[in-house]
């Protein structure tokens, strides 16, 4: 019998002893993950000290998040996002230099081939909502405007609705377009003005959000997928910070530098000249991409 195999499981070596039985692990890294992933959770259990019914229950919470996972649905994901653990790797992965733009979650109504569009478009196709023009400057770190940059860009629409959510109810690409900014890192386009929406509570991890008092709503913003040669890709959201929900987002997405102004505006002839009904709403957000890291 070899060492490490040797040592009788107790309450007080329970971790050293499971980590010790990955000795002859072929990958490094996974031996790794595994140890920190025992040590911590048998630590928890240790501190929680549950009842054989309460981890029987536990056990049935993450059998039911397994069962309620389709090809268009991801419960764990879901989990994850209202853990905040979907965040924090996604800040771990997307530290920025001072003055870059910061990221946030991609969500899970991404769509990709979205068409590309002239600048100004109006990305709204079943003209449902208040409208909004969006506009700005994408720039690097030194303040240099930057040509050429890809924006793709998708929200919900008034309802609080994705368009691949109502499939026959909204057109295909609705609320969904690619630009690229002009020759002065300038972008602008059309849509409406988004809304706060549930994300999918009827589930495991919606039931325990109720139990824990808690919400599952998203403040109303825009995402975009921000993307140029020499820079690193931008995957955020702008919000609107006079939304209702603005402090307490079910996914913990919202950072300060990310909230826009959202305006309305009373004035019929700039309604005239984007083919707006007055008043309509305005929001102005440059972007500052990273550089490339290397190597």
């Amino acid at each position: 019998m070899d060492d490490h195999e040797q040592g009788y499981f107790t309450e007080e070596n329970s971790a050293e002893v499971v980590i010790g039985r990955n000795k002859n692990a072929g990958d490094a890294r996974l031996k790794e993950v595994m140890a920190v992933i025992t040590r911590k959770l048998h630590e928890a259990v240790k501190e929680i000290e549950p009842t054989q019914k309460e981890w029987f229950e536990a056990i049935m919470f993450l059998t039911r998040t397994g069962q309620m996972c389709t090809d268009w649905r991801q419960e764990f994901i879901l989990l994850s996002d209202t853990l905040g653990v979907s965040m924090l790797v996604d800040a771990i992965n997307h530290r920025k230099p001072a003055g870059a733009s910061e990221s946030t979650v991609l969500g899970p109504f991404y769509v990709h081939d979205a068409p590309e569009l002239p600048l100004g478009s109006n990305i709204c196709l079943d003209h449902k909502g208040e409208d909004m023009v969006i506009s700005g400057i994408v720039r690097d770190t030194a303040g240099r405007p930057i040509p050429n940059v890809k924006l793709d860009v998708w929200q919900t629409n008034d309802d609080g609705f994705y368009d691949v959510q109502q499939k026959g109810l909204q057109p295909d690409f609705n609320l969904r377009g690619v630009f690229r900014t002009d020759e002065a890192g300038r972008y602008w386009f059309r849509a409406v003005k988004p809304r706060f929406y549930p994300i999918p509570d009827d589930g495991p991890v919606g039931q325990l959000l109720g139990k824990l008092g808690r919400h599952p709503f998203r403040p109303a913003h825009l995402h975009f997928i921000i993307s140029g040669d020499g820079f690193e890709t931008l995957t955020t959201h702008i919000f609107d910070p006079d939304d209702r929900y603005i402090d307490s987002d079910a996914v913990f997405g919202v950072k300060k530098s990310l909230l826009a102004k959202f305006e309305k505006i009373d004035d019929p002839e700039r309604a005239r000249q984007f083919a707006f009904a007055n008043p309509f709403w305005e929001t102005k957000f440059d972007f500052v991409l990273a550089p490339e890291k290397k190597g």
